[in-house]
Parts: structure tokens; sequence; C-alpha cells
């Protein structure tokens, strides 16, 4: 199947590992310039090496999400000519949400609501010239189904979700659409995480931990990081110009809900 995304511009938060970073090597691939953008100038130039290039022009931008100010700083020496936004930031801290302070809230909130927004905004006006926008927010599946200890994340990941429906419905009229993928246990650093905070906590080992997770999915195994980036490549093609304001699970069948 031909995307046509050879004459598209992405550009892919959190790009320098796992799921960005497979995102923005597949949207290389098949044919669009792809921008990185992370806090780590060593790491982006890494990632920048492997994208497929056949006269497409990449590039990065070096960006804190934990200031939102900076980020549209940075933003606005850009040329901002992006036909693709994947929004994608590593998840907040594990732990019940009773025990969460107030600035976990706000940090998370800023690091994935606003940031997301600051971008939005810097990119819908060059989406609306073109006439073809799509913007692809990476967060959780706990939007469906709330994840035992991550109490900070599947408050946030709820209010992405949406804030991202409701910018489908305002800027499905421009031929611009909005977005989310889903995605289960994930073969990431944040995988790692989660498995080691979980063990500390339920004194279980991390093998032990390990294989309740990869046994919550049908499939009894956790994704790679290339398998949600075929969900997101796909998404922001033209062959998913009809899908808006959607949320797709990419999980093996773990979500209970439909």
């Amino acid at each position: 199947m031909n995307l046509g995304l050879e004459n598209k511009r992405a550009l892919v938060c959190g790009s320098t590992q796992g799921i960005g970073k497979a995102a923005a090597i597949q949207l290389a691939a098949e044919g669009a310039s792809v921008t990185l953008i992370s806090r780590n100038e060593e790491k982006l130039k890494a990632v920048l090496s492997e994208l497929a290039n056949n006269g497409q022009d990449h590039s990065y931008i070096v960006a804190d999400f934990s200031k939102p100010d900076q980020l549209k700083s940075e933003l606005e020496k850009s040329k901002l000519n992006f036909h693709i936004l994947v929004n994608n930031t590593g998840g907040p801290a594990g732990g019940p949400i009773f025990n969460a302070g107030i600035e976990e809230f706000e940090s998370a909130f800023t690091q994935h609501l606003k940031c997301n927004h600051v971008l939005a905004q810097a990119l819908v006006p060059f989406m609306k010239e073109e006439g073809y926008g799509r913007i692809i927010n990476v967060i959780s599946t706990s939007v469906k189904q709330p994840l035992d200890g991550l109490g900070v994340s599947n408050t946030i990941r709820g209010a992405v979700a949406s804030w991202s429906k409701t910018l489908a419905n305002e800027l499905g009229q421009f031929g611009i659409t909005v977005n989310n993928v889903l995605p289960g246990a994930t073969a990431t650093e944040r995988l790692n995480e989660i498995i080691n905070n979980k063990a500390n906590k339920t004194g279980k080992s991390q093998e032990e931990v390990s294989t309740m997770m990869r046994n919550a999915s049908p499939a009894k195994r956790f994704a790679q990081p290339e398998e949600i980036a075929n969900a997101i490549v796909f998404l922001s093609s033209e062959k998913a110009s009809f899908i808006n304001g959607i949320n797709v699970p990419v999980d093996g069948g773990r979500t209970k809900s439909l």
C-alpha cells in the first residue's frame, strides 16, 4: 500500500527512544521528511543518523517539555511547515492516585496536555493552508480502562483524550484529523520502569511481574515499538483521511472494553 507520505513533513516528539523513535524511523522509510524533537541533543543526532534518506530533509529540535514557553520559543525558530504531528511524551511515575502530590499532576499536565496544545497551535495554521493535517497522540489504554498503580497517568491521559476529541471536532472541516493511539504494554524503557516499580512494591521478582503483564494480553507477549508505530504511520497517511476523533488500542486485545 502506498501511503502517500513522500512529500509530507512530520514532527515526532519523544523520538530518541521507544515508540517515538520507531515512528520516526518508519515515517522516514515511507518517504516523509522527519523532524525529531526531544531534550537530549546527542541522542537526537544519533537517531537522525538512522533515518532513511532518499532526498528527504530530516532535522531535529531540542526542547524540554517541562518548559512549554521554551518549547514555544524553539518552535518559532522553525518553518512550522509540518503536515503531521506525533505527540508522544514519556509517562508520569507510577503509584496510587491517593498518594500523588499536587505537583505530580501539575508536571504531567504540563508535559502532556499543555505541550500538546502548544504544538497544535503552532502547526495547525500550515495544515489548514495545505488542506491536510494529521495529529496523532500516543497516550494509553487507560482512557478506556484505568491501569492499577498508574494514578497520575490515568488522570492525565484521560484529559489528553478529551482534548483530542474536541480538537478533532473543530478541525475536521479543514482536512485535519486528530486521533489517539493507545499502546498496550510495549517493550520500552518505560515498561522496564513499571515492572521494576511493581516488583519493588509487591515483593515479586521482575520476571514474575513481567510474566503476569504478558499474560494479561491474549497475545501473551509485549508489543514491539514498531508495532505501535505501524498504527501511527497509517493514521498519518492519506489512506486514513476519514478516520477522525477516535482511540485506537494497539494492545494485543488486553483491554476488556470495545
